[in-house]
């Protein structure tokens, strides 16, 4: 009977060893198809953006023979020449046989309206080419690329589509003359916001994301170290500086519009500051990113080992001389993984902008934080809610720039722990 029961109990503790073990592989099973879903998911997000956004890396451009008629300028004001009678003398030229008017609208509809600032560009910037003949290559209308880029389809009826049959004869005549090509889209790294999708570019947003990117770091760096630093070596532990340290968490954790309803508040109703400004915009990012970098520099901090601190002071220098000598140096490494972290987190924000006006159409490269300016994910947002289809590809060449920057700041933190992190 003893050797019966000293089996069953053996065979229970096999039968409950065998069901945790099954628990186990199936514990990790469900995380492995966890993280596989992930990247899947992840995958497909990336691969959707490049396939949709690639294409506006090119811009399909028309290449005229512009010849700038002498009689058409005024040596003494050369704003005032009518640079659009250039470009459409010049369509006229390469398709004589379009003599109805409404044919000569559809035919002036292939070009651009951005070509005639580039034809003004270039006589203020070279007056001598008056009275000559120039081939210049302009860039043609969004409809015009969208067809050449397969975005338009030829096969539907007349009425479904932009462009009409005789538009697409003469797009065609152009492609056989190679006059007309698929060139790199300097314009959508030079240039500002436009209505013309063909004209809009991200360099004003992208200004105006390194001007507040500039205030937040010049601001929350110094603030959110300093704060640490007092939080973890000076303050007195008792119920305020707990009080604090609880606020400080609980900051980390609130939504970032709400930010964003006190700059509105604060920044712009009570003192006055302008509006759609990267200092604004700086000022809110640096109210939201204080608890994260605050909380990292504190973890850094914490991860030095006593034995420095105590050293240092056992050698006679003081506690400010053991702090700015040796712990600080130390801990440098991970304050700085936390701020690229912060800083990259304010990059992708967009909620908070929003409430203090950087939502607005802007045309200029800001020149400094005080001018209106937008950023890069409000840049998305706009283009975004855009309703040509021009725009759906540029929103999704914008998203690439913006996660180009995101995984090389992101890169950059990591690298950054790797290498100067020491482990006690």
């Amino acid at each position: 009977m003893q050797s019966r029961k000293k089996e069953t109990s053996m065979d229970k503790m096999n039968i409950g060893l065998a069901k945790r073990y099954r628990k186990e592989r199936r514990f990790r099973l469900f995380g492995l198809a966890a993280v596989f879903a992930s990247i899947t998911f992840l995958g497909i997000l990336f691969v959707s953006i490049a396939a949709n956004g690639w294409t506006a890396f090119q811009q399909t451009e028309i290449l005229l023979d512009v010849h700038f008629d002498t009689a058409e300028f005024d040596v003494d004001n050369l704003y005032s020449v009518n640079y659009g009678a250039l470009v459409k003398n010049s369509m006229r030229s390469l398709f004589p046989e379009v003599k109805g008017r409404s044919d000569k609208r559809d035919l002036y509809r292939l070009m651009s309206s951005g070509a005639v600032y580039i034809l003004q560009d270039m006589v203020m910037k070279d007056s001598g080419i008056i009275g000559s003949t120039q081939q210049i290559w302009l860039p043609a209308d969004d409809e015009v690329d969208m067809l050449m880029k397969g975005h338009i389809s030829r096969d539907v009826t007349e009425g479904d589509r932009r462009l009409n049959d005789k538009q697409i004869s003469w797009v065609d005549t152009l492609v056989a003359e190679k006059r007309l090509e698929k060139k790199f889209n300097t314009t959508f790294f030079t240039a500002g916001d436009s209505r013309e999708p063909e004209l809009a570019g991200i360099r004003g947003a992208a200004v105006g994301s390194l001007f507040t990117l500039a205030v937040t770091l010049l601001l929350s760096f110094p603030i959110g170290v300093a704060t640490a630093v007092y939080l973890e070596e000076f303050a007195p532990r008792n119920k305020w500086t707990d009080l604090v340290e609880v606020n400080i968490n609980n900051l980390a954790a609130v939504p970032s519009i709400v930010f964003g309803l006190l700059g509105l508040a604060v920044f712009l109703n009570i003192f006055g500051m302008p509006r759609s400004a990267p200092l604004v915009g700086g000022l809110v990012l640096t109210l939201m990113t204080l608890p994260t970098i605050i909380i990292a520099s504190r973890a850094a901090l914490k991860s030095v080992p006593p034995s420095i601190r105590e050293a240092a002071l056992g050698v006679g220098a003081s506690k400010m001389q053991a702090i700015t000598h040796h712990i600080l140096p130390l801990a440098l490494p991970g304050m700085l993984t936390g701020t690229i972290i912060g800083m990259a987190q304010a990059l992708g924000e967009t909620a908070p902008l929003l409430m203090i006006g950087m939502v607005a159409f802007i045309v200029d490269v800001p020149g400094s934080v005080t001018d209106p300016s937008t950023v890069l994910p409000v840049q998305i947002y706009l283009w975004a809610d855009s309703p040509e289809r021009a725009f759906v590809e540029r929103t999704s060449a914008a998203i690439m720039v913006l996660l180009a920057f995101l995984i090389s700041m992101n890169a950059i933190a990591v690298f950054l722990r790797r290498k100067f992190e020491r482990r006690w």
